[in-house]
């Protein structure tokens, strides 16, 4: 029997997070300044998101939208928020970094795993500015923890990249690590249909594109959490 494919939402609030699982999120990506890409939310958003649902709660760790280039300040604060998020009982983080020639900080990486323990790992879309994304992968694949990996392909629409997605998935198969598809979904079955369908994506991950009208700051829809749904499920 194939595998449902795994719906992800992004969640600003706790209002969104209570939206988000009750309309069908199998997981919640849950951050801040969504128009930015994302940014750490608050220690205290993060305890109540993570008591409130019964899915898991997945957060991101970035304490900037200037780059995913980050300074010795900027390590000090990240290696602690960890420490919060695993308290917290979040599932997962969702981090990134890369050096100034578009290559995934491996030292910087290593040292956040470290303080993650068995807690797992989102690698962000960070991904989707490397100088070689394949490349990125196999340094990647490396690491146990990292079990998925959000990306749009290199494209800003993910839509967009259905070759390089789909090489991906098959690079990745049999792997721990998983393929998380985002950027430019929508529920229009026209376009997600045909995108599942030759990527063979088994995560895809909502944030605009379940929200009212599509707008980035609107509520969830539940409408288009059921279209989407429906799609992802039959």
């Amino acid at each position: 029997m194939k595998q449902r494919v795994i719906l992800e939402v992004i969640a600003t609030t706790l209002t969104e997070v209570k939206a988000a699982a009750a309309y069908g999120a199998d997981r919640i990506e849950l951050i801040t300044a969504m128009q930015e890409g994302g940014l750490t939310p608050s220690i205290g958003l993060i305890e109540e998101a993570v008591k409130l649902v019964n899915i898991p709660v997945n957060v991101m760790i970035r304490p900037h939208s200037r780059s995913f280039e980050y300074d010795r300040e900027d390590i000090r604060t990240m290696l602690s928020e960890v420490r919060h998020i695993k308290r917290a009982g979040a599932n997962a983080i969702v981090f990134g970094a890369l050096t100034p020639k578009g290559e995934i900080d491996i030292r910087l990486l290593e040292r956040v795993l470290d303080r993650t323990g068995d807690m797992k790992m989102t690698f962000h879309r960070a991904i989707d500015e490397v100088q070689d994304q394949m490349v990125a992968l196999e340094q990647i694949l490396v690491y146990p923890q990292i079990t998925t990996i959000l990306t749009s392909g290199g494209q800003p629409n993910v839509l967009h990249a259905t070759d390089r997605i789909r090489a991906m998935v098959e690079r990745t198969a049999g792997t721990h690590c998983t393929i998380l598809a985002g950027s430019g979904l929508s529920p229009e079955a026209e376009k997600l249909v045909p995108f599942l369908h030759e990527t063979g994506v088994q995560q895809v991950h909502f944030g605009s594109g379940v929200r009212v009208n599509g707008k980035s700051l609107a509520p969830i829809d539940s409408e288009r959490m059921a279209a989407v749904r429906s799609i992802l499920h039959a």
